[in-house]
């Protein structure tokens, strides 16, 4: 039986105008999809801002039905204070508390850059409980020049009337004590009403510096 050999040669590897790439987690591999299946909705940037606030029907931002799923990329966020950690919060309506009832998980991976400690673990302390308080989506960072976090949260469908609103985040930390923490959280907002605001702060201190983008991802 002959041998077909594939010619590298004659595999056209340039993309169809009109397309982007994107990643199938369904099928562990990167698929076509057109490049209007993810829309930059609005991005926001910190300067020694107390909070960073999505409203929805302001300056553009929708939390209504036009999107299933909601991204936010939080990049190079700087807290102003040492061994702060970074959060969110939501809320309905025109209710401008941000206290909805949150249950989540929280674990990590951790390593520091001298290469003595390195582990992976449940952070008890970091998950919610029926909880109103703010959910934390970093580990505790540093406050040195050079340190931040950065992470994505997936939000599905804020706009539902039948179903509480789920949500996953993964981060990366530059901790304050010069190590690397992955931390990855997951959970949902107990209430079936439409959520309309969500709003992002420091545990303690100001965010110095740092920008947060918001998508919105069409159905496939």
């Amino acid at each position: 039986m002959a041998i077909s050999k594939f010619n590298y040669n004659s595999f056209n590897v340039t993309p169809v105008a009109g397309t982007a790439l994107a990643f199938d987690a369904d099928a562990d591999g990167f698929s076509t999809a057109t490049s209007t299946a993810i829309t930059l909705i609005k991005t926001l940037t910190a300067s020694s801002s107390a909070t960073l606030d999505f409203l929805n029907g302001s300056s553009d931002v929708v939390f209504d039905d036009t999107y299933p799923l909601y991204v936010f990329k939080f990049i190079d966020i700087h807290p102003a204070t040492n061994e702060a950690y970074f959060s969110f919060q939501t809320d309905t309506g025109t209710n401008t508390s941000y206290n909805q009832t949150v249950t989540s998980t929280a674990f990590d991976a951790y390593h520091n850059e001298a290469g003595t400690t390195a582990d992976l673990l449940y952070r008890t302390g970091n998950d919610s409980n029926q909880a109103s308080g703010f959910q934390r989506i970093t580990s505790s960072g540093g406050s040195d020049n050079d340190q931040c976090f950065a992470g994505i949260i997936h939000l599905f469908n804020p706009s539902s009337s039948t179903f509480v609103k789920q949500f996953l985040c993964r981060s990366n930390t530059t901790s304050h004590d010069d190590s690397t923490a992955n931390s990855h959280y997951a959970g949902y907002f107990n209430t079936t009403t439409a959520l309309t605001r969500v709003r992002f702060k420091m545990s303690s201190g100001n965010i110095d510096a740092g920008t947060i983008k918001l998508y919105g991802i069409k159905d496939s």
